[in-house]
């Protein structure tokens, strides 16, 4: 890529860092250290490569969901951000194409009745979900008959399905199935309700950094940097996503 021009680093860092709003409860994206928060991942190793591209320093913003992220929005408190590009969000925020593709998935206690994806969306079925995830707002929109019920953030959501005894939590696959192999006495059901598509964006009406924001994912994913970062965070379940796509 050619060398950012100022206008395209103001655009960037207003302040004179990059603020990179970091999701911290999607776990194919982020780690965190309980102990001393620190984190890793894909999403600090491409905001750290971004602010290295444009010469400024970088500073993460950690978030405790994905729906905070988006509500931060407004108070103009980060340049960039990891999201599933959603409906909802594109219009208020400039999507890159996606860097990774994840799964979306629901898990169920073993002697529960649901066997199939398509069994889950009828009456009396109560999901657990984070609120303002990309699930959330997918499922908001498709469930027609099911009941969401939403907490803070997708790991509340599989506590507040286990506590209230809910019929099925939804999340991203790697979580659940961490969490099933963990705990006997629940199962991830085959299959996919949705495809999450990760991608970077900045807010809406700084377009030179929008645009120099697309061609930087398309590097990131045609060098292998995408891939190396996955692999050395441990998600090596998780797709890169293909090139403008």
């Amino acid at each position: 890529m050619s060398t950012p021009s100022p206008e395209i680093v103001k655009e960037f860092a207003p302040t004179g860092k990059l603020r990179a709003a970091i999701n911290v409860s999607n776990i194919v994206l982020v780690q965190q250290d309980p102990a001393t928060k620190a984190v890793r991942g894909i999403t600090p190793e491409l905001a750290t490569e971004l602010a290295k591209r444009l010469g400024v320093p970088i500073e993460l913003v950690i978030f405790p969901s994905a729906g905070k992220v988006f509500e931060a929005l407004p108070t103009g408190a980060w340049d960039v951000a990891f999201l599933a590009i959603e409906p909802v969000r594109a219009a208020e925020i400039d999507f890159t194409s996606p860097y990774v593709l994840i799964e979306g998935g629901y898990m169920v206690r073993n002697d529960s009745p649901l066997k199939n994806i398509e069994d889950v969306d009828k009456p009396g079925t109560r999901i657990a979900v984070g609120k303002g995830s990309a699930y959330d707002l997918y499922l908001t929109r498709n469930i027609k008959h099911a009941t969401l019920v939403r907490a803070t953030t997708g790991e509340l959501a599989i506590e507040q399905f286990i506590k209230e005894n809910l019929e099925v939590v939804a999340n991203v696959k790697q979580p659940i199935m961490l969490y099933a192999k963990a705990h006997p006495g629940y199962r991830v059901m085959d299959g996919r309700f949705q495809e999450i598509r990760q991608a970077m964006g900045t807010p809406k009406g700084r377009s030179k950094a929008a645009a120099y924001l697309r061609g930087f994912v398309e590097e990131m994913k045609a060098s292998g940097f995408v891939a190396d970062a996955l692999k050395r965070s441990g998600q090596t379940d998780a797709a890169v996503a293909p090139a403008g796509g």
